[in-house]
């Protein structure tokens, strides 16, 4: 069948402002919006920017405004969505680059604020550090994330102020707070309770809705505002 691809095209050398072409390309049903991009950037124009690495759902790197919502064009069939024309956009909240391409490195600047590693200065065990089944169970959830901004990106808290630290950045902070391991979740914990910490989440859920892993974003910063409140990790 022939689909139409309407995406928001915009090249800083030539354009002042972006602007919206139209593509027709065969398609089947399983195809997938990755697919169709990957057939206009090969076979219509040459000059359309996008980013993709592994296009199996798992570095992140596809990740778009497909039909008005936050998706990884990799995972994204043409059929489940809407007939007629599939739009494609950028993600909003981050400074356009080209075309399909924004600026990631606001995003990676708050995620690594968190410190989104495990920090253990004990004296090391002579083999690892144990970890019982319920203990890894409680972070399992936030270990999922890919770092693709989807969340990030949806979030209107960070649309209208970009120092909002964000869904992702806080996920990645979850993973490592209520790590029976760690031991530096109370520097984490005030770091979030800054003022563009959690307390700017709304609880609207949008970040859960556009989380391409499924994870329970929104659950994930309540646990977090909860520890903040209560000094407590239980």
């Amino acid at each position: 069948m022939e689909i139409k691809v309407k995406i928001l095209r915009f090249n800083p050398e030539t354009d002042k402002r972006p602007h919206y072409q139209t593509f027709r390309v065969e398609a089947e049903p399983t195809d997938r919006v990755l697919d169709l991009l990957e057939k206009i950037k090969g076979y219509q124009d040459g000059s359309l920017a996008f980013r993709r690495s592994c296009a199996h759902g798992i570095c992140g790197s596809d990740a778009m405004r497909i039909n008005g919502m936050n998706r990884l064009a990799c995972k994204t069939l043409v059929k489940d969505l809407s007939k007629g024309t599939i739009t494609v956009e950028p993600l909003l909240g981050l400074s356009l680059i080209k075309d399909l391409i924004v600026d990631m490195d606001p995003f990676f600047e708050h995620y690594e604020s968190v410190m989104p590693y495990l920090v253990n200065d004990e004296p090391p065990p002579l083999k690892e550090r144990l970890q019982s089944p319920e203990e890894r169970e409680r972070f399992d959830d936030t270990t999922k994330c890919i770092l693709c901004a989807a969340c990030t990106t949806s979030c209107p808290s960070f649309w209208s102020n970009g120092r909002y630290v964000g869904p992702a950045a806080i996920v990645n902070a979850h993973r490592f707070i209520f790590d029976s391991r760690d031991r530096a979740g109370a520097e984490r914990l005030r770091i979030l309770s800054d003022q563009f910490g959690v307390y700017r989440c709304h609880t609207i859920f949008n970040c859960t809705l556009a989380c391409p892993r499924e994870i329970q974003i929104t659950k994930a910063i309540g646990e977090i505002k909860r520890a903040i409140a209560t000094g407590s990790l239980d």
